[in-house]
């Protein structure tokens, strides 16, 4: 939770501070006269107001410049001469739980499905891997398109179509695996996490709200059919902007009994169904020689317990299968078309699919399904 501070205010600085929480219809506990406990956004509007009465302020309002556009500036006396750097304001995390505390109270409210009891029941594990919402492939180049809108549509038909598919089945769960390079770039300056510049069709901000869009509407199409578990494997495209996008949808779903999330940072992460032990990973961390051995480290709880051990992996977009003792790892395709850096090195032509795979509690994986685009 974000800390409050304990502020000691001026009769116009609380009028400030009663007008914001009005607008927002918000009332703290224990607040007396002027000596106040403010929130971090409402400390901001404090410090804020404070220095409209500054010389910097006055001296951006004589040249018409907005103060909160100043990021520093030189003070210059007789005694001293200063560069001033302006401060961080509040960080992420105080930001992030205000928002996520907003949308908890005004999250849609989902009634609890009643499902139909499953004489023989399966898991169905989809996992519409390195979609990279935001990328463009130009025709002209690789002799096919690829955008965020294809991105988008791909996505849907697969689901629905794998969904299809698998209807003769009694699906009791539906394990959703997301992240792993949904979004294209993870910045404002079009690069990936680490700097590598992408080629984009459109504004971060916009790909972040159509991968919004894109899970609400897949989630709720896949709780229609059974509860759902989504796992969230951060990913070198998006490592922050991936994480931030769970975390929002987590939220959306907060009222929700029938989805629950893994959406924390652990790059490697497990769930078993009956005696299936399903991993997931992006790809890009450890090296797959090393992945059955990290799986009875970090799952130990259910490795005896499991008879059937699986590892799903991303990052490489084709489909690559191997048996390391009793653990099978596969990685997985993607819907994603060759940008222009991987068609002049040649990694392209790999069927362009999103899979799925049914597990039953006992006998372990039984099926595959694919949708080839």
């Amino acid at each position: 939770m974000a800390t409050h501070s304990r502020v000691r205010l001026n009769e116009e600085e609380y009028r400030l501070i009663q007008e914001y929480r009005m607008n927002k219809s918000q009332k703290r506990r224990g607040d007396s006269n002027f000596d106040v406990r403010l929130s971090p956004i409402e400390l901001e509007h404090v410090k804020m107001f404070r220095e409209k009465h500054s010389a910097l302020v006055k001296e951006c309002e004589e040249k018409g410049i907005e103060v909160e556009d100043v990021k520093h500036y030189w003070y210059k006396s007789e005694g001293f001469s200063l560069f001033v750097k302006g401060n961080q304001g509040v960080t992420y995390k105080e930001v992030r739980q205000e928002i996520v505390d907003s949308m908890c109270e005004h999250a849609y409210e989902y009634k609890k499905i009643d499902y139909k009891p499953c004489a023989d029941p399966h898991a169905l594990v989809i996992d519409p891997a390195d979609i990279h919402i935001g990328k463009i492939c130009s025709s002209f180049q690789i002799g096919k398109e690829y955008n965020s809108q294809i991105a988008i549509k791909r996505v849907k038909e697969g689901v629905r179509g794998l969904l299809a598919e698998a209807s003769h089945k009694q699906i009791d769960k539906i394990i959703f695996i997301t992240g792993n390079d949904i979004l294209h770039v993870d910045n404002n300056k079009s690069t990936t996490t680490n700097g590598t510049h992408q080629h984009m069709d459109s504004m971060w901000f916009d790909a972040f709200m159509m991968a919004k869009r894109l899970l609400v509407e897949v989630l709720e199409e896949c709780m229609s059919v059974a509860p759902v578990e989504v796992v969230y494997n951060p990913s070198n495209h998006d490592y922050v902007s991936g994480f931030m996008l769970l975390d929002s949808i987590s939220s959306w779903f907060h009222k929700c009994e029938d989805v629950i999330f893994h959406n924390d940072m652990a790059h490697r992460k497990y769930v078993q169904y009956g005696k299936n032990l399903i991993g997931t990973t992006h790809g890009d961390g450890a090296k797959e020689i090393d992945l059955p051995r990290l799986m009875a480290e970090e799952a130990s709880e259910f490795w005896h317990e499991c008879l059937h051990r699986y590892i799903y992996t991303h990052h490489v977009h084709h489909k690559h299968m191997k048996g390391h003792g009793s653990v099978h790892i596969e990685s997985m395709s993607s819907p994603s078309e060759a940008d222009s850096w991987h068609h002049i090195k040649g990694y392209e032509h790999a069927p362009r699919q999103i899979e799925a795979f049914l597990h039953h509690p006992k006998k372990g994986r039984t099926a595959t399904f694919t949708h080839t685009f």
